[in-house]
């Protein structure tokens, strides 16, 4: 049977609805998705300007020189690509990559922070 790919779409639009909040309808993070609890982890509790990059990063403060986050699915992933040469200069947090890059002292302890809460 083959299935129409109008709904197939409706599918994923509404699967896609559901991510980043709580199953309760309400506007909480999901405690499943890292990458939407660090980032409100560093604008409401530690009141840091970040934003989503891409689909697996979080930029912090300015982008030329501000700290930047990438997530994996696991630590073990975030600890491969270190070794594979992909993870230079960054800091392993679980399973994040957090690239200091020139973040100011504070920013780094907050963002660390954050991470470390994940």
């Amino acid at each position: 049977m083959r299935v129409p790919a109008a709904l197939l779409v409706c599918a994923a639009a509404i699967a896609a609805a559901g991510c980043g909040v709580s199953s309760s309808g309400d506007d909480e993070t999901d405690p499943n998705d890292k990458r939407a609890t660090a980032l409100e982890c560093l604008r409401e509790d530690q009141d840091v300007k970040a934003r989503l990059s891409g689909r697996d990063a979080i930029q912090v403060g300015d982008p030329a020189t501000g700290p930047r986050i990438r997530f994996f699915l696991t630590s073990g992933a975030a600890e491969a690509d270190q070794f594979e040469g992909r993870g230079e200069g960054a800091e392993q947090i679980k399973s994040a990559l957090l690239f200091t890059r020139r973040g100011s002292e504070d920013t780094l302890e907050a963002t660390e922070e954050c991470l470390s809460d994940l």
